[in-house]
């Protein structure tokens, strides 16, 4: 056996948009690891040469992270030391890498965080909205009958919500929002740390307003947050919350019997209620 001391795995943030927010300790640990996993090579490529930098890279992405698993830990308990970095912001937080840090970590491998950008993060600090509590939800689905659906299980939520969208999807998301949550106060920020960074507020009508009379402000990469429910006494929030599940199940195409079994198992009560309360929700009344 080896007496060769294990590496470690390093997740290092990397810039949004600002290449000036990468912290020198980012900066020191991609110019000291043996490689570096990066979701695309060609893209991270370009932050490299800004450092000055050029370190082995090989791409880890959501369709070959698995596959990559053994090839990284093989690299590790050679005692090499590893980066994963994403194309911009936190590893993980809806980009690639947990796969490759669960498998890592459950091998007892030593991961090493480096903190720093992070879209969701630098957009709830400028927002003005909640953040006490706040649910992140990544992307919204990209078809509109289930993302009203998603959006239909989450309209009780009273933490602000927060989620990521694209140019090409942001007005059918505005949409929807303006459909499932009517006027709720919607803050987007656009191309954060960018040149054109831009916070529009209002109203999701309001924001699709803005957009048909600027369709630049439909460019760049979205954070959506969306301002939570107001409270409600813990009687009506169950009324509530159980009326999501229901609608977000029958929006999915799960039968009525199949609707209220789940109910009942996960819920509590009597079958037959739920039966009940889960037709009347299909039929509209």
């Amino acid at each position: 056996m080896s007496d060769t001391p294990a590496g470690s795995l390093y997740v290092v943030a990397t810039p949004i948009g600002n290449l000036d927010d990468l912290s020198p300790r980012a900066a020191r640990v991609l110019g000291e690891v043996a490689l570096i996993a990066a979701e695309d090579t060609r893209h991270s490529g370009r932050l490299l040469r800004h450092l000055g930098l050029s370190r082995p890279m090989l791409s880890l992405h959501e369709h070959n992270e698995a596959a990559r698993v053994d090839t990284l830990d093989a690299r590790l308990a050679a005692g090499e030391d590893v980066a994963l970095i994403s194309d911009a912001g936190t590893p993980l937080i809806s980009d690639p890498g947990f796969v490759l840090v669960r498998e890592l970590r459950a091998r007892g491998r030593r991961i090493v965080p480096l903190p720093g950008p992070c879209a969701l993060v630098a957009a709830l600090s400028a927002a003005g909205l909640p953040t006490d509590r706040f649910l992140f939800q990544g992307f919204l689905p990209a078809r509109g009958g289930p993302r009203r659906a998603r959006l239909e299980a989450l309209a009780a939520r009273e933490e602000t919500l927060v989620f990521y969208e694209s140019p090409h999807r942001v007005r059918d998301t505005l949409a929807d929002l303006e459909t499932v949550l009517g006027e709720r106060r919607v803050v987007l920020a656009r191309e954060l740390t960018k040149a054109f960074e831009t916070f529009l507020d209002g109203s999701a009508r309001a924001l699709l307003a803005r957009m048909q009379a600027d369709p630049d402000q439909a460019r760049g990469e979205f954070v959506v947050m969306v301002a939570g429910a107001a409270r409600r006494d813990d009687a009506e929030q169950s009324a509530v919350e159980a009326d999501a599940l229901l609608a977000a199940l029958l929006a999915e195409g799960v039968g009525v019997k199949q609707v209220a079994a789940v109910a009942a198992r996960v819920l509590g009560g009597v079958k037959k209620e739920w039966y009940a309360r889960a037709q009347a929700l299909k039929d509209g009344h």
